[in-house]
């Protein structure tokens, strides 16, 4: 298992593949993901349950859900898109989980994702992903997000996600949940791929970028609000990860 990292903060990332015959390890990402089965069939497992996909069957897997694909036998198209590019439904459903990650989208909404490319327009993408969730939500049914508290990978998300704005540290959260700190390091490095202080700058910078984009906060501000007490340190990570600076960053929006 591991955790894509890429894409951190790009309020707009979508990227859409189209394949056949695919198998794709376990792994977690910030992004929802729409997997659609053109011809075929596809095992897929979402946390611990197990689907089988057929022809026109759907999936919406949601951010930071463990998941892997396997086939033999199938055509497909994925689609991996960014919250912030459809934040109202995010909002709504952030702390969710939907009870059943499957649904059947109409043969429009298919046909209109065949034809868009990672070219289309933010507009052209937003509008149509804004139409798949919706239909997704129309037969919904949502529980609270617990992270499976007995798991000791989402104990750590969890940590990360409620103390990535204060000091949010490995050795805190070594004595919060009873795990031995050098073993804890070890673990998080060996399921995630990265560090666990790389892991929350990432988390860090991904707020920070939401909050350069959607609100009109000021840039220290926002660099404290996601953590960094520091403008220097926020800068230096900011054009590290993204090779501009955060004023930059701001003007793009």
């Amino acid at each position: 298992m591991f955790y894509e990292s890429m894409h951190w903060g790009s309020p707009e990332f979508t990227k859409i593949e189209n394949g056949e015959n695919f198998n794709y390890r376990a792994h977690l990402h910030r992004c929802f993901e729409i997997i659609i089965i053109l011809s075929g069939e596809m095992q897929v497992m979402v946390d611990e349950r197990k689907y089988t996909l057929k022809e026109k069957d759907a999936l919406l897997i949601f951010p930071n859900q463990l998941h892997s694909l396997s086939s033999q036998k199938s055509e497909h198209i994925l689609c991996i898109f960014s919250p912030d590019i459809i934040k109202t439904y995010f909002n709504k459903t952030n702390g969710l989980l939907p009870t059943d990650n499957v649904f059947t989208p109409d043969d429009y909404l298919i046909n209109s994702l065949k034809k868009l490319d990672n070219d289309s327009t933010v507009f052209e993408k937003k509008g149509l992903l804004y139409s798949f969730c919706a239909q997704f939500d129309k037969n919904a049914e949502y529980t609270e997000k617990h992270y499976y508290k007995d798991k000791l990978l989402y104990k750590i998300f969890a940590y990360v996600e409620d103390n990535f704005a204060k000091e949010c540290s490995l050795e805190n959260l070594s004595k919060q949940i009873g795990y031995n700190y050098t073993y804890l390091s070890r673990f998080f490095k060996n399921m995630i791929g990265i560090s666990f202080n790389r892991y929350v700058i990432n988390y860090r910078l991904s707020h920070a970028c939401y909050l350069l984009n959607n609100t009109d906060s000021s840039i220290i501000n926002c660099a404290i609000d996601s953590g960094f007490y520091s403008i220097r340190t926020f800068n230096r990570n900011f054009k590290t990860q993204y090779g501009i600076t955060p004023e930059e960053y701001r003007k793009q929006k």
